[in-house]
């Protein structure tokens, strides 16, 4: 196919006027176009193989016996030689209209990348010698010639018109492949196609010593130059196969000085019609320029001119002379290598230090010859480049560049704004990789465009790059720098790269940002004479032309230090490294690299990092680094700096798991962070250390470039030392765990197998509270207090940084450490900094909402780009600016310099110490009674914020943060901490905060349901909450937590109006109105069910979305109903006498009908008008009782067989299930209303009545569903009570059980045995093993089926070699079913794993997880790490307890020796065994079927036995 859209594309361009030059495509799509002739005929000249010299010789006849008709025939000859005709009187063809002048290739050089375009017009004639340095010219088309006579041509040609240069002492170049009058325009850039070019030179040698005299040979050798090829462009900047020969003479004085050369005749190919051509050849020539020509004066009839030119030979010798040592004395030394130096650092004269933050580069064609000289451009590690040459992916610059770095290629419509402009950068990765942008064409199937159409065609794009370049919400405001680089000469008005420079130029309002390089002078010329055409400026001071690339390159390579130069290494293991290659770095974006040879050879300044450090800015790897060097003291060590290092990184890497998580948790300014920095830097010889750039990067291309870490040059073997991953500031844990899980994923996709961890995970996290956290193996606390031993090492430290700084007072960071937090020395810091501080001053505003940030949202910052704008700071032009923080007046000690990696990377500033920060809130209120309220409304309403400047959309998620972010401890949080203590600061003010941010957010579709919780919780206006409901929803479609919120706002209504009725009984036009708020929110609550499902199959979808169902419609619609139950207690109808519960309880189960009740109703006359409104809302009543039913079922369901990715129960979800108790409290007081006491005691109830009250109770204790009553065991439930279950459910079973009551006693009879194994109320083993197999052998309902399947494989789990024939099928059914009943819940969750295989026989071989907890007496949090970990495996109870299975290793599962597949817990468990290795493992059994545990290298020696 692509051959053939080849062939269309080659026959629709223009047809050439030559016939020759026709292929068989072409002549067909000729007789295509041609009146009077048939698509057949030209069909069948395509299938004849006919092309244009075929054509040519064709006659009628020929065409008729192929089996063209007569007419079609004649047609096809007429139309022939018209095409001939007329290539015969217009010599000058559309293909070869000529082009724009341009300059001839320099002279008497040959590494020039200049190269000529298909028809440009060579702006020089056809001359003789003029100042004898300027060369002649001399032109031949050389197109005519058959291959034949080309050699002979050339060298007769060279031969003549070098003679001629050398008499005349001019320099002078001949030109083969420029055309010239009458067939071309005079000079126009033909071009020759030439197979072998050393050819041309050995017989060029061989020539000139053929002709020229003996005693001459060797001037002649030296003056004539080697031919040289300049190669032909066609007009779209492409490459043709075309080039110029050509031929340099330079007669220099000191070679020929006075001598006169003769030649032998040259012969210049035979003539027809002249016989005996050597009888009248002259036996020499003697040829001079004589203008555009060379004359052979022994050719003229008298030789006095001859003569008189031999005798004037020493005057030209001196005139030759003389024109050389003027031309020499023109030569002048050059500054251009310091001036370079101080443009391309904006004065710094470094480039570690450089004031020019990023680079642009503008290029166009380059030359093979450049690139070795262009390293310069992989180290400046450009954030974009503008490539004009359409070859550069294939034989150019960016092939070049991709070798040596990281490169993503662009076609400029990619950068036109159609969204949020930094989420355009993000996309392209702009700050992350090159983006390289072909702005004419060359990727993607994008035709190049010739000079005179580029504007046209591609113009607009670019143009559109351009602009969005040089926001000032993309790139930093005067802190980049935009290079030409001026590859090719730049020669005509319409080139590309004088349209990009003009629009830069207007952009960047002047050229100050601008530098352009070029290698010579005769580009520059061109260049600066175009520029100053086209924007009528000069541009000399912005020049560098007096260097060539290579010197160019070595002066920026030498701005670099040591450090920056130097190659960088990783660790291998066993003290090994490896060379760590740029490109690969580059490409590991998201990850902040540490090597083994890191800070070496840097010249940083010291001073300034340390102070920033101590300050309170973040720890680099220089402060580590410099505290190594002599005469320093070591870095501090933290009490849990070797505990980290030598003991639980060590332990957490024994672990036979891909990737294994460490927390250090600490307090905000406790030094954390550092600690952990500190770790991977004593660590960097063993691990393979990195620190992750940002929390927000994409999960997937963090795990895929971890691996990339791990893997690098190890080829096929394993890695040698794991990665050690620090991964900072994540505000959920559940986060990390995704990405721990991902990064496990993509260890199983690579098949990396290992026996111990090859990621380690750091999570340094904050904790909102200075309380020490539940002590685990993979966590530690670092709070706000020193131990005696760390206070010393302050002292020590102190004592240090006194001799060396002078203002170590402002080091707040290091002092609040030093006085161990205490409270007296930072608020009289902040009393004394703060004393001058007035709302009027834009730095105290600034500086306020910093503060404001910094306390409600960790890591805030404002960007140096917002500062300058809003303190009216002026960058400097060019580069560099005054220094922000000074900015900041006397407040600047509070601030601290950093860098943040948002969807682009930028400077900014933060407050240097959450505890500075806290308290300058304080301080604002009690000195200057400025208040939170305040604060947040100057925040939301200062337009200047929210203008385009860098870190926008950071600024923006910080602010949208402070605002809606939530926090779940005990219980939920209504609102953000910011608006709960303005509400409690100010009351009243938080509403217009609110509005405020509604404004600002006006399209944000969360803030908008934050207005909707606010008004229906605070306001109890539920008119306006319903208004923002709805716009939430109108701005975020199908979302189930918007949806819910609509929801909600119309159950809080009901609730309200439920709650201001007291009358009672209520009335009926207000029960009316309570149950359509009722009918209301159900329906609203089901859509949010409905959303819920869709959202839970689109992430199962998406591997990398771990995000939970969510329950809030099913719990919502719950609690709807007990409201409605409330209405109805209020009403006549069910409360005559009392709440009529039995009644009540009838009807919403669907057992009485409205109807029934209304005719037996002795009070009906009174209870019509009640009759009339419950029956409009029938269903929903009849209904109520079912649908309350199925929501507890299933989120009974989904909390007790669903857990954490760690396989236990999820304890964050505590608060919903509090609430779900107490609903259901209310549900069992209308719905299971029974005696259990008397209920087996009265001998005299009818049996059916009876069974209905035992199912009453059961339903009551929330054990009639499996499991409810696996629950049991979670929920502590006393013996006493499970017995009675038990006795009741033997009642049942003895009279007309269900298959699900049937299976639940089963069940419950497990459960019991767990709680008190010698019951009497226990049914012996054996007889629940054949009531299960009885089961099994019945017809059993669908929804029966997974409960069943998982209590027969729990219980008929074989002993070794004593398999059960169809445990294997209950298996396999089982895992479907799970899959099928379940998907719509288990993103993000793990099976609970509910029972263990223990060692001993009967109802004592299922230990339930409760035991396991037992064994270790651990906390939650402990165990939870113990089970992740694997460690509660290798307690000696536990062992004790658990039965260890053997078996092997099959692709993905293992075969038990019983027979039957087990799979893994978790995947990656077995991803170090090779298919058939023996195992050994533990069993858990959980919904999804059988799971093995703990899997182990099966050790030798006897099977453990059954007890």
């Amino acid at each position: 196919m692509a051959d053939q859209g080849e062939m269309k594309c080659q026959e629709e361009e223009d047809l050439s006027p030559d016939l020759q030059d026709w292929s068989k495509h072409q002549v067909r799509h000729w007789a295509l176009q041609l009146d009077g002739v048939d698509d057949k005929v030209a069909e069948i000249l395509f299938k004849e193989d006919i092309s244009g010299p075929s054509l040519l010789l064709l006659t009628t006849a020929d065409l008729t016996a192929i089996g063209v008709t007569f007419g079609p025939a004649k047609l096809l000859i007429h139309a022939r030689d018209e095409v001939v005709k007329f290539k015969k009187e217009e010599p000058v063809n559309s293909g070869n209209q000529p082009g724009k002048p341009c300059k001839p290739y320099p002279f008497c050089r040959y590494h020039d990348t200049f190269r000529y375009m298909e028809s440009s017009i060579l702006d020089v004639t056809e001359s003789g010698a003029s100042d004898l340095i300027e060369p002649c010219h001399e032109y031949k088309a050389f197109i005519n010639t058959t291959d034949e006579n080309k050699m002979n041509k050339f060298t007769a040609e060279v031969i003549r018109f070098a003679a001629a240069c050398m008499n005349s002492h001019t320099n002078g170049t001949i030109h083969f492949g420029i055309g010239d009058k009458p067939d071309f325009t005079h000079g126009q850039v033909l071009g020759v196609v030439v197979g072998d070019r050393e050819a041309f030179a050995k017989e060029l040698k061989s020539a000139i010593i053929g002709h020229f005299e003996h005693k001459h040979k060797q001037a002649a050798q030296t003056c004539i130059k080697p031919p040289r090829f300049v190669g032909v462009l066609n007009k779209n900047m492409t490459s043709s196969d075309k080039c110029v020969i050509e031929v340099d003479v330079v007669p220099e004085s000191t070679i020929c000085e006075e001598n006169n050369y003769h030649i032998n005749p040259v012969k210049k190919g035979k003539k027809k019609g002249k016989g005996k051509e050597s009888e009248s050849e002259p036996s020499k020539c003697f040829f001079i320029r004589d203008g555009g020509s060379s004359t052979d004066l022994l050719a003229q009839p008298h030789k006095r001119e001859y003569e008189q030119f031999l005798e004037s030979a020493a005057q030209r010798s001196e005139r030759r002379k003389k024109a050389e040592e003027k031309h020499l004395s023109v030569i002048k030394s050059s500054t251009q290598g310091a001036m370079l130096s101080r443009m391309i650092t904006g004065d710094s004269l470094t480039l570690d230090k450089s004031n020019v933050e990023q680079y642009v580069i503008v290029t166009n064609k380059s030359h093979p010859s450049q690139l070795d000289f262009l390293k310069f451009l992989v180290d400046l590690n450009p954030t974009c480049v503008l490539d004009f040459d359409p070859e550069s992916a294939k034989q150019g610059l960016q092939q070049y560049f991709d070798q040596e770095s990281t490169v993503n290629a662009h076609l400029p419509a990619r950068y036109k704004i159609t969204e949020g402009v930094e989420d355009i950068a993000n996309k392209l990765k702009l700050t992350q990789n090159t983006s390289w942008v072909f702005c004419n064409g060359g990727i993607e199937h994008e035709s190049p465009s010739d000079i005179d159409q580029w504007l046209k065609d591609k113009g607009a794009s670019v143009r559109d790059v351009i602009s969005f370049l040089c926001r000032k919400d993309v790139l930093p405001n005067k802190r980049f720098l935009v290079i030409f680089l001026i590859l090719s000469r730049v020669s005509e008005k319409m080139d590309p790269l004088v349209e990009t420079f003009s629009t830069f130029w207007q952009e960047l309002r002047g050229i100050d940002q601008i530098l352009c390089i070029c290698d010579n002078e005769k580009a520059f010329t061109s260049w600066k004479d175009l520029i100053e055409a086209r924007c009528g400026i000069d541009i000399s001071g912005r020049c560098i032309y007096e260097l060539s690339f290579a010197e160019v390159n070595g002066t920026i390579l030498s701005l670099w230090s040591e450090n920056r130069r130097s190659s960088r290494f990783l660790p291998c293991g066993g003290g090994s490294k490896v060379l760590f290659e740029k490109k690969v770095e580059r490409s590991l974006n998201t990850l902040d690299v540490l090597c083994v040879n890191q800070c070496e050879g840097g010249n940083e300044d010291k001073i300034i990092i340390e102070e920033n450090f101590y300050k309170g800015g973040k720890v680099t790897w220089w402060n580590f680094y410099f505290s190594e060097q002599p005469g320093s003291t070591p870095f501090i060590k933290r009490d849990f700096f070797d505990l980290i290092k030598d003991t639980i990184i060590p332990d957490l890497c024994s672990q036979r798991k891909a990737c294994v998580l460490f927390n250090l948790m600490h307090v905000p300014g406790c030094g954390g962070t550092t600690l952990a920095m500190h770790v991977l830097w004593s660590l960097r010889d063993r691990f393979r250390c990195a620190v992750l750039r940002s929390s927000n990067a994409d999960f997937a291309e963090i795990a895929n470039q971890v691996i990339k870490l791990l893997t690098y040059d190890h080829q096929e073997q394993l890695p040698g030392v794991p990665v050690l991953l620090m991964i900072d500031d994540f505000d959920d844990k559940e986060k990390v765990y995704d990405l721990q899980q991902l990064i496990e994923n993509e260890c199983e996709e690579k098949n990396i197998q290992s026996k111990s961890a090859r990621v380690v995970l750091l999570n340094c996290m904050r904790s909102e509270s200075s309380e020490p956290t539940e002590q685990t193996a993979d966590t530690v606390f670092i709070g706000n207090n020193l131990s005696e031993k760390e206070q010393k090492l302050f002292e020590e430290k102190l004592v240090e940084i006194e001799k060396t700084y002078k203002n170590t007072e402002t080091f707040y960071g290091f002092m609040i450490m030093k006085k161990n937090f205490k409270s007296e020395y930072i608020e009289s810091v902040v009393h004394n900094t703060l004393k001058s501080f007035s709302m009027n001053q834009k730095h105290a505003q600034l500086l306020a909402v910093l503060v404001l940030l910094d306390v409600y949202c960790r890591g805030a910052s404002l960007s140096v780009s917002l500062c300058e704008e809003f303190l009216d700071l002026q960058p400097k032009p060019f580069c560099g600016s005054v220094k922000v923080e000074c900015g900041f007046g006397k407040f600047s000690t509070f601030i601290a310099s950093c860098s943040v990696q948002g969807k682009v990377e930028f400077k900014a500033v933060k407050m240097i110490h959450s505890s500075i920060a806290k308290q300058c809130l304080v301080e604002l209120k009690a000195t200057h009674n400025v208040k939170k309220a305040d604060l947040a409304d100057l925040l939301l309403t200062t337009d200047k914020f929210y203008e385009s400047t860098q870190g926008k959309s950071k600024f923006l998620q910080d602010v949208h943060h402070i605002l809606v972010k939530r926090y779940y401890e005990l219980e939920e949080s209504q609102f953000s901490p910011l608006i709960q203590d303005i509400a409690s600061e100010t009351p009243g003010l938080e509403e217009m905060v609110l509005k405020n941010a509604s404004k600002t957010f006006e399209k944000d579709p969360i803030v908008s349901q934050l207005m909707a919780r606010y008004y229906y919780l605070r306001k109890k206006d539920f008119s306006v909450a319903k208004f923002w409901a709805e716009k939430a929803k109108d701005l975020y479609k199908d979302n189930s937590y918007i949806a819910d919120t609509s929801a909600q706002v119309i159950k809080h209504e009901l609730k309200n109006a439920i709650a201001e009725g007291k009358e009672e009984p209520i009335n009926p036009g207000k029960l009316r109105a309570l149950l359509k708020l009722a009918q209301s929110a159900m329906e609203a609550f089901r859509e949010t069910q409905n959303l819920a499902k869709k959202e839970s199959f689109q992430r199962l979808k998406n591997n990398t979305d771990n995000c939970t169902f969510n329950t809030s419609g099913c719990l919502g619609e719950i609690q709807v109903g007990v409201l409605i139950t409330d209405v109805l207690a209020k009403t006549p109808v069910f409360s005559s006498d009392g709440v009529r519960h039995d009644i009540m309880s009838q009807v919403l189960s669907g057992d009485l009908k409205l109807s029934k009740l209304e005719r037996d109703d002795p009070q009906l006359s009174k209870n019509r008008p009640y009759y009339i409104i419950l029956k409009e809302f029938e269903d929903v009543l009849h209904n109520l009782k079912y649908r309350m039913k199925v929501n507890f079922d299933f989120l009974d369901n989904f909390y007790v067989n669903l857990g954490s990715r760690f396989g236990m129960k999820d304890s964050r979800e505590q608060m919903s299930q509090n609430e779900l108790f107490r609903c259901f409290k209310q549900y069992a007081k209308i719905f299971c209303q029974t005696d259990s006491a008397s209920l087996l005691k009265n001998k005299h109830l009818n049996t059916m009545f009876k069974l209905h009250q035992t199912r009453q109770f059961l339903e009551k204790e929330k054990v009639d569903t499996y499991s409810g009553i696996l629950n049991c065991l979670s929920n502590d439930i006393p013996t006493e009570t499970m017995e009675k279950i038990a006795r009741q459910y033997l009642f049942v079973c003895e009279r007309q059980p269900t298959t699900k009551e049937k299976v639940n006693f089963i069940y419950v009879n497990v459960v019991l045995s767990r709680l008190k194994l010698y019951s009497q109320q226990l049914q012996r083993y054996p007889d629940m093993i054949k009531l299960l197999y009885q089961i099994l052998h019945e017809q059993i309902p669908l929804s029966e089926r997974l409960p069943l399947y998982f209590i027969a494989v729990l219980l008929l789990w074989p002993e070794p070699y004593s398999p059960c024939r169809d445990l294997g099928r209950y298996i396999s059914q089982m895992e479907t079913l799970y899959r099928e009943t379940m998907k719509e819940v288990y993103n993000g969750k793990c099976p609970v794993v509910h029972f263990l295989l223990g060692k001993k026989r009967g109802y004592e071989r299922l230990v339930h997880i409760g035991e396991i907890k037992r064994c270790i007496a651990a906390g939650q949090e402990q165990f939870a790490s113990m089970w992740g970990s694997g460690k509660i495996w290798k307690e000696k109870k536990v062992e004790e307890l658990l039965y260890r299975v053997t078996g092997e290793v099959k692709s993905n599962s293992i075969l038990a020796d019983t027979g039957f597949l087990v799979t893994p817990m978790y995947r990656w468990q077995i991803s170090g065994y090779a298919a058939g290795s023996k195992v050994s493992f533990y069993i858990g059994f959980s919904m999804r079927g059988p799971l093995a545990l703990d899997i182990g290298q099966r050790l030798k020696g006897p099977p453990t036995t059954l007890k």
